[in-house]
Formats: structure tokens, C-alpha cells, sequence
């Protein structure tokens, strides 16, 4: 039977991959077995027409003139280092010695490195590296001739070291630095060492204190600081004996507002001594320019130039749980300083006259703010520093002082009285003629009418005994004193509309009131 002979067509079959030939050299893989090509794909992604292999043909130079141009021959070393060997040829690329021209290698590879290579360190990743001496000894200065290796180089000297660019600037910093450490080390030891032997030090340990801090605006210190000078202490001496008050000075002319009841022992007897002491202790006489008993309020006078004024406010604004402050003079502490909140606004509060005066009505700030005796015309100041109060009055009991229950004037209402004792000496009230007593009832509360004053203004309006008024000017009237307060607030001849309960029926009246 004839032996089958391959296919020119056809490679040569290929040892399987991985099989050792004999020799050393690595096998190729089998022939993989390759698929028909879709005609589209190879129109699209195939070589060009004319092109059979991957690298293009070497161009030729066109002769010009039977002649050649060519470049400049290249360097001898350079040809030496890079050019082709002699059995190089024609061949493009650049072949081992020895080796046979592309396309002519056999179907097994050549073998890449030989058998030692494994004892090889430039093949070996995990051998160290050498490194030796420069491939060209080094210029030696006529200085460091005849000098064994590693011997030190030339002492500098001080201009060299700071002058001669010799050290880093960086060096100089820290070698000044750590001189520095250590001196002042040395100092701190040297004193920590003389003071050991020192009674008064030794045997004492001393608190830790903060560096001292500014005044923050808006604080109590700022506002306090800027309005405590408009703030003074009154005294009154009234032959053995006398009183302590304080005032607040509104006017640049000497005016200051006070209390009724702190210089009215000085209204009633001429023999008696006013006199004002400011916060830096300064002394001069006052004078009285006018008395309101009816609202606890007076207005005194001296006799100095460029006194710091306090800024009024408006009394109107505040609101329960706004910061107040009090200054004023208690127990004969002069310039004493309190801080609170507001308790209550628009507190109706009554209380009796001194030596015989009217009863004393108005619409009271309540404050927590601790006020005391002496307290009484001292100003009580909003968070901004404004005058928004007089303060006048505490509730305690048996009269031992503050329990955190004081009231202030509010300075809306004070200071119509202020201008009015001003200008005329003296001022009127609105009054409608009659008197009231508070009542509670199932069905209402207010103030019922005890008596109407005849040719009153309540009688010219039709109010009569026993009515029950609970609300006076749109405002509801809970008690006697609110209808007092109610009606004192009001301008003389102005008619406001009174709600009034009789027998059962609700009615409405209009009143105009008059002075007192």
C-alpha cells in the first residue's frame, strides 16, 4: 500500500506544544483550525491588494542626474556603537549574529536564553545590585591631593559659615534654634532652682488665670460702663436725720428724674439739704423743680456743665423675658449694679402717698432684677443701654427687702411727666369723678362704682353706683386699680368709649374726661 505524502499546500505538522524536541528548544502550537472568512469582513478588514506582508516595501531612492543623493556619512563611533555588522546584508531587520534571514527560520523556534541562564543576575529578579566605582576617575582639586579618603574637608570660618554660602540657610535657622532652646532651658532651670529655696512660693500652688478679655458690645460690663456715669446718688438731710435715693440724669441742662418719695422730705421743709453725688464723687447741691404724688415721680436740678445724659427708650417695646438692668444706689451702695429679666409689663400697681399725698398710680414693669431701698429713681436700662424705667417700688414681706419683685415706672409715661414738671412746675391728670372697688362674680369681673362725684364727668356720661365697669377705653378692667391706671394714662378732655354691666345688662357710654 503506497505511503500518503503531505500536501505542499499544506504546513507541516507541528510537534505538540509543551513536548521537549531533544534540544532544548521550546515546540510551537498545533495548527489551530481556522475557519472559512466571511468575503465582507475580509473586504473590510483584510490587507490592501499588492500587500502580502505586514511591514511595507523599502523605498528606493530615485536617481537624479545618474546620481544619488546621499546623507552625510554618520560619525565613526556612532557607526561603531549602533550600525549593522558586515554579514548583516540587506536584511531590514537587525538579527543576531549567526542567525538565518527572516522567513528562512525552521517551524521550531530558536531557543531564547541558554542553559545557565537561571545562575544569570541580570535574568534573576531577586539578585542584588552592585554598584561599583565611576567608570572615570574624578577631577581632584590641587587642595585635596595626597589625601587619604575620607578625610575631613577645610574649617570654615565665622564670615565663611554666615557670609560664604558654605551652609544652608535652613542649617543656620536650626542651629540657631536649638541655641536658642537651650538658653532659655538653662534660664528656666537656673530660676526654677533659686526660687526652690524661696518660703513664700514654695509651699503654694496658684490658681491658672486667662488673659484679660475685651468688653463685648451689648454685654452687661459694655452697657454698664457707658451709661453708670448719667446715674446718681441723691441724699437728703432733713435736720438729725435723712434719706438716700437715686436719680437718672435725662437733660444736659441738669435735669434729673427721680422719685416722689425720695425728695419729698426735702419738699416739706426748707431747712432740709439736697444734694446729688455723681459716680466719680463729685458733690453738688440740687434744687427741686417739680413734684407728681399722683405718679411717685420728680424732677430735681443742678448746676453743672457737660454731664453725661442717659438715652431714653421706649418702654413700649419690651417684652416679658427681654435682659433689664438696674443701677441705682441701695442700702447707700453707690453705682450698684443688677441685672434680670422682664417679670410682667403693664403691671397695674397702687400704693399709698408719702406724708399725706395722693395715692400713687401707674402702669408698673415688673423685673426680677434684685432692687432694694435706696434703688428708688434709679434708671433700669433695656440690653441696648436705653432708660426704659424709674425704678420706685418692691413687694417683699414685712418690708425685709427683695425678694425679686420689683417695679419701674415705664419711661413712655415718665417722661410726659418729666416734660410737664419742666415746663410748668407741676401736672394734671385725667379724671372722671368717682370711686371703685374691685369685684369678682361668676359671670364678670371689674370695678364696681362705690360712689360718682356730682357734675363728674362719670355722672355727665350716666354712670351710677353700684355699675360694674369692665372695660375702659377698649381696655378690659379687671380691678380697681386697672381702672385708675386706665384712666390716668388718658388725655384731659378726650372721650373714650365704657363698657358698664347694671342689673344684668351690658351698655356702652361715652365719657370725657377731665383734670384733676
Amino acid at each position: 500500500m503506497n505511503e500518503q505524502q503531505p500536501s505542499p499546500e499544506q504546513p507541516p505538522a507541528t510537534p505538540v506544544s509543551g513536548v521537549d524536541d531533544g534540544q532544548g528548544r521550546r515546540i510551537g502550537p498545533r495548527p489551530l483550525d481556522r475557519p472559512a472568512v466571511d468575503p465582507s469582513l475580509a473586504a473590510e478588514f483584510g490587507r490592501p491588494q499588492g500587500v502580502d506582508s505586514a511591514f511595507a516595501p523599502r523605498a528606493t531612492t530615485p536617481a537624479t542626474n545618474g546620481s544619488i543623493a546621499l546623507a552625510p556619512p554618520p560619525p565613526e563611533a556612532l557607526s561603531m556603537a549602533f550600525g549593522r555588522p558586515d554579514s548583516a546584508g540587506d536584511v531590514v531587520l537587525q538579527r543576531a549574529p549567526g542567525s538565518l534571514p527572516y522567513g528562512s527560520e525552521p517551524a521550531v523556534e530558536p531557543v531564547f536564553w541558554q542553559d545557565s541562564a537561571d545562575r544569570d543576575p541580570w535574568r534573576d529578579p531577586g539578585a542584588g545590585a552592585i554598584l561599583g566605582p565611576p567608570a572615570g576617575e574624578s577631577e581632584k582639586d590641587g587642595d585635596d591631593e595626597g589625601k587619604p579618603a575620607g578625610s575631613p574637608g577645610p574649617l570654615l570660618s565665622v564670615p565663611e559659615l554666615l557670609f560664604g554660602r558654605r551652609v544652608k540657610p535652613v542649617a543656620l535657622a536650626t542651629l540657631a534654634g536649638v541655641a536658642l532652646l537651650i538658653g532659655v532651658g538653662g534660664g528656666v532651670a537656673g530660676w526654677a532652682i533659686a526660687q526652690s529655696g524661696n518660703p513664700l512660693t514654695s509651699s503654694v500652688t496658684l490658681s491658672q488665670v486667662e488673659p484679660g478679655k475685651e468688653q463685648v458690645p451689648g454685654s452687661v460690663a459694655d452697657i454698664v460702663k457707658r451709661a453708670q456715669a448719667a446715674v446718681v446718688q441723691i441724699e437728703v438731710q432733713v435736720g438729725n436725720g435723712g434719706g438716700l435715693g437715686s436719680g437718672v440724669m435725662i437733660d444736659s441742662g441738669g435735669y434729673i428724674l427721680t422719685n416722689n418719695h425720695v425728695v419729698s422730705a426735702a419738699a416739706s421743709d426748707p431747712s432740709a439739704t439736697l444734694r446729688v453725688v455723681f459716680a466719680d464723687g463729685t458733690k453738688t447741691d440740687a434744687k427741686i423743680v417739680g413734684r407728681d404724688p399722683k405718679t411717685d415721680l420728680a424732677v430735681i436740678k443742678v448746676s453743672v456743665t457737660n454731664p453725661t445724659v442717659i438715652q431714653l427708650g421706649k418702654s413700649s417695646s419690651l417684652s416679658v423675658g427681654d435682659q433689664v438692668i438696674a443701677i441705682g444706689s441701695p442700702l447707700g451702695l453707690s453705682s450698684s449694679v443688677t441685672s434680670g429679666i422682664v417679670s410682667a409689663v403693664n403691671r397695674p400697681l397702687q400704693a399709698a402717698g408719702e406724708g399725706g399725698d395722693p395715692p400713687v398710680t401707674y402702669d408698673a414693669i415688673q423685673t426680677d432684677a434684685a432692687i432694694n431701698h435706696g434703688n428708688s429713681g434709679g434708671a433700669l436700662l433695656d440690653s441696648t443701654g436705653a432708660l426704659v424705667g424709674i425704678n420706685s417700688a418692691i413687694l417683699s414681706p414685712s418690708d425685709t427687702g427683695s425678694i425679686g419683685i420689683g417695679f419701674a415706672i415705664p419711661i413712655d409715661f415718665a417722661r410726659r411727666i418729666a416734660e410737664g414738671l419742666i415746663r410748668d412746675g407741676q401736672v394734671k391728670h385725667a379724671d372722671i369723678g368717682l370711686n371703685a372697688r374691685s369685684v369678682s362674680a361668676v359671670s364678670t369681673d371689674g370695678a364696681q362704682v362705690q360712689n360718682v362725684k356730682q357734675g363728674g364727668a362719670a355722672a355727665k356720661a350716666g354712670i351710677a353706683e353700684g355699675d360694674v365697669i369692665t372695660k375702659f377705653a377698649g381696655r378690659p378692667i379687671r380691678t380697681a386699680d386697672e381702672l385708675n391706671v386706665a384712666i390716668i394714662e388718658r388725655a384731659i378732655g378726650e372721650t373714650v368709649p365704657v363698657e358698664i354691666v347694671r342689673q344684668g345688662r351690658q351698655m356702652v357710654l361715652q365719657v370725657t374726661t377731665q383734670s384733676d
